[in-house]
């Protein structure tokens, strides 16, 4: 209609779905020693009661594991149920500020899949991969608070190598469960 103004992003109503985003956004913040207990329960009494996108976004401003989700709009950064990737001979990579999901299929037969959590907006405390290795690699590169378990892997000829460990004491912030096959190929979590 004429002579109406178009609201802008931050006065569109926001989502029982987006108050969730950013309340998760907010804990990964306070586990990785970003916010104060008492600026945690601060910030998430507003976001339970936010009405428009402005509000939530003002929550995540100073934040900079946020900033990737605010950039693309808090509803647009959720995070996928499942996401695949299949790759023959060739490569494929998920690094920078790619957001996690919630399950991975992963399935590589001669090439290589490399998933770098260093940047990456993990908004959920689990992961599930499920891989299928031929003759291929897939390495998973993760910061010291990400717990990898590699235990339920059947492996044929092939390896799995995890060269990390979480320090006691350190706030795990995503765990990833990697279950899965592999004939000659490898998996490697560095």
């Amino acid at each position: 209609m004429s002579g109406e103004t178009v609201p802008g992003r931050g006065e569109l109503r926001a989502s029982d779905k987006d108050r969730e985003q950013v309340v998760e956004l907010l804990r990964v913040a306070a586990g990785d020693g970003r916010l104060s207990a008492d600026e945690l329960n601060e910030r998430l009494e507003v976001a339970l009661t936010a009405r428009t996108y402005g509000e939530l976004d003002a929550l995540l401003t100073d934040l900079p594991a946020a900033g990737a989700a605010l950039a693309r709009g808090v509803a647009a950064n959720l995070p996928k149920e499942l996401t695949r990737i299949a790759v023959g001979s060739a490569s494929a990579q998920r690094d920078g500020a790619w957001v996690v999901p919630q399950r991975m299929q992963v399935e590589c037969k001669s090439g290589s899949v490399l998933l770098d959590f260093t940047g990456a907006v993990i908004t959920s405390p689990t992961l599930e991969i499920e891989a299928s290795v031929g003759s291929g690699s897939v390495t998973l590169v993760v910061p010291p608070d990400v717990l990898v378990d590699v235990e339920d892997v059947a492996v044929g000829s092939g390896s799995v190598q995890n060269r990390t460990r979480v320090a006691p004491g350190t706030p795990v912030r995503l765990r990833i469960h990697v279950t899965g096959k592999i004939g000659p190929g490898t998996i490697i979590v560095r």
